[in-house]
């Protein structure tokens, strides 16, 4: 195969992908999201679209914390879910990513009188608009609003769960609020037959992934970038095979790494644990999942090979039933992007 780095940017357009780890509301693409700021009458600091996009640039992951807040503001009726669900897709699918699980945060939204299944019903109208890629919907607790209210909004979005929601997580401000008072919570998620995950090491030690994976007893762990830190960890999570949603280029951005260069997923990869890459808020990052690929090939040594075991997790982690798992593998392998993959 060509070492060109421009051949290699057209075969990852062209790859067929799969996402595990994407936010709705930090995927909107800045158009869309521009429309809604004129909508509700704009922000003096945000005159144009140009300084919209100047906005998402982050001093530290507090500063995004508080820029994610700010962008909620506009997202206020069911028409605006439909909006952004329906740009979201588009975008994805315009990246031949085939199937993706995208978080939502139904709860950010009480504050304008939206339940989560009126959110839920809105999303999925958007997305029923886009045919040519396959969502399905994770629920994100939001850990700040503590155990009680993600309580509560699991019974809301169990409610829901006709929808295509078929997991939970908690994202949040993760140094604050730890994983322990949420157990509970993720047993009855998982009495209620959700699949789970939860936002741990990305903005807290390797503690947080501990306590995910042994107290919470998740699905995947989102990032997991700070279990680097303990080589016990490391070494727990490639003998249990715990699938990790990684999002390099988002870890960059909040200055949680420091540099590509330094981001744990090479060495992940290399001990065996089950890591796939993703993007997390790809229109507050300024990336997308072809991106991503591509700095890990040109910074951290991943070749195509690598890329495609990396697509075949996500198919893996993903929690689609098993037949349509292999459906969906099939599917990729059979393009001439995707061909030699293994499952």
């Amino acid at each position: 195969m060509s070492s060109d780095p421009a051949d290699a940017r057209d075969w990852l357009a062209r790859l067929p992908k799969v996402e595990l780890h994407v936010h709705l509301e930090g995927a909107i693409p800045h158009e869309a999201l521009w429309e809604l700021v004129r909508k509700y009458g704009g922000d003096p600091a945000v005159p144009d679209l140009a300084s919209l996009e100047k906005k998402f640039v982050f001093r530290n992951f507090s500063h995004f914390v508080e820029t994610w807040s700010w962008k909620n503001r506009f997202l206020r009726e069911d028409e605006d879910f439909v909006l952004i669900a329906e740009a979201v897709a588009r975008d994805l699918a315009g990246q031949n990513i085939r199937y993706a699980e995208v978080f939502f945060s139904p709860s950010d939204f009480a504050a304008f009188g939206l339940e989560p299944q009126r959110i839920a019903e809105a999303v999925r109208r958007g997305l029923a608009r886009v045919p040519e890629i396959r969502i399905s919907l994770v629920a994100d607790l939001v850990r700040d609003d503590g155990p009680v209210k993600a309580a509560r909004t699991l019974a809301e979005v169990y409610e829901a769960r006709v929808l295509g929601i078929i997991g939970i997580g908690i994202g949040g401000s993760e140094s604050k609020f730890p994983p322990e008072p949420f157990g509970a919570v993720y047993e009855e998620a998982r009495r209620l037959g959700f699949r789970t995950s939860a936002h741990a090491g990305e903005a807290a030690g390797p503690e947080s992934v501990w306590a995910a994976a042994r107290l919470l007893r998740v699905d995947r762990i989102g990032h997991a970038t700070r279990a680097a830190e303990d080589e016990s960890l490391v070494e727990y999570l490639a003998e249990r095979q715990i699938q990790l949603e990684m999002c390099p280029l988002s870890n960059v951005r909040t200055g949680v790494i420091d540099s590509l260069e330094r981001h744990p997923i090479r060495r992940f990869y290399d001990r065996g644990i089950p890591v796939t890459a993703n993007t997390d808020d790809p229109k507050m990052f300024g990336t997308s999942l072809a991106e991503e690929y591509s700095c890990l090939m040109d910074r951290l040594r991943f070749t195509r090979n690598d890329i495609q075991t990396l697509v075949a997790n996500a198919v893996r982690a993903s929690w689609l039933p098993e037949p349509e798992k292999r459906a969906l593998f099939e599917s990729i392998r059979d393009d001439p992007a995707g061909a030699k993959m293994t499952f």
